[in-house]
């Protein structure tokens, strides 16, 4: 099988293609990334064993032409490829729409001309918006904010795939835990960086907030699994965890009790959704046990290269 990722050199392709080296099925991995997060680190340190089955393209999500050309021979498409910046995912949206709308469309026009038969697309859970309750594939989207709303207009155009190729949506809670791609923006991370070298967590808002959560090593086994096992297409929501913020916050100080943390805007009641994750498809893909944060945690720290609580 040949599986072209588009986005793969970023955090979550760095854990998605050590996957799928090691899988007798793949033969052909192509990695499809314009490198504008000027992360360097996927090509860095080897240990991708079997890596003579990749291919590296530097492309734009934008660039239809380019797209046609590398989508020949694939059997498989995985698309990661998106602008995301936690936690100001309400800036600048032009870009958001620029890549994760109508580079999603330009895909989906492409594949629509393929010979593609899977097509994978990594959505998130922001595109319910907010929610007082469980939120399952049955709720009705409605994101607020501009990265919300550019995931759920990506996902219209991917709906046109049904009838084309076996097509899954993945709406994904928000990605932790350590690679050598790893990003700092995101919640649990930030919070990992803060606390190792400042000492001190800054919270937004009055910290009962809730978010959805994932290991990145969870959502890479799951999509791996996805290329390669018999499951109905569709919509699936994705995680492994609900907590809201302060429930963070204990966890780090059993960590770290000498943390300090500091609130911005204590006053505000910010957005909070919690998720139903699809145990059905995360157990027929092999990751329906969710890990034990603390555990996860102390293992993040302890790669980190200097700071206070690695040797803890």
């Amino acid at each position: 099988m040949n599986v072209l990722i588009t986005g793969g050199a970023g955090y979550i392709g760095t854990g998605l293609v050590s996957q799928l080296v090691s899988l007798p099925e793949i033969e052909k991995i192509v990695v499809y990334d314009n490198l504008s997060r000027e992360n360097f680190s996927f090509f860095l340190g080897g240990g991708l064993k079997n890596g003579h089955k990749l291919d590296f393209i530097e492309g734009d999500i934008l660039d239809s032409r380019k797209l046609r050309k590398h989508l020949k021979g694939m059997d498989a498409v995985i698309h990661l490829a998106a602008r995301v910046t936690t936690p100001f995912a309400n800036i600048d949206s032009h870009f958001f729409e620029q890549v994760n709308h109508w580079g999603t469309a330009e895909l989906v026009y492409a594949l629509e001309e393929s010979e593609v038969k899977r097509m994978i697309y990594l959505s998130s859970t922001s595109v319910y918006g907010r929610s007082k309750e469980l939120a399952t594939e049955e709720k009705v989207p409605n994101p607020r904010t501009f990265y919300g709303i550019s995931k759920l207009r990506g996902e219209e155009h991917v709906m046109r795939l049904f009838d084309k190729m076996q097509t899954f949506i993945i709406r994904c809670g928000n990605v932790y835990g350590y690679n050598k791609s790893v990003r700092f923006d995101s919640v649990i991370n930030r919070f990992v960086f803060d606390a190792n070298y400042k000492k001190r967590i800054t919270i937004n808002g009055n910290g009962t907030q809730a978010r959805a959560f994932i290991h990145v090593d969870t959502i890479s086994k799951i999509l791996a699994n996805l290329i390669k096992t018999e499951v109905n297409p569709g919509i699936y929501n994705v995680s492994t965890h609900n907590y809201q913020v302060l429930e963070l916050v204990d966890v780090f100080k059993n960590i770290y009790p000498e943390l300090e943390f500091m609130f911005v805007n204590q006053h505000l009641n910010l957005r909070g959704l919690r998720i139903q994750p699809n145990i059905r498809l995360m157990s027929n893909l092999g990751s329906e046990v969710a890990g034990d944060l603390e555990q996860e945690l102390r293992s993040f720290f302890k790669e980190l290269p200097f700071g206070g609580l690695g040797t803890r």
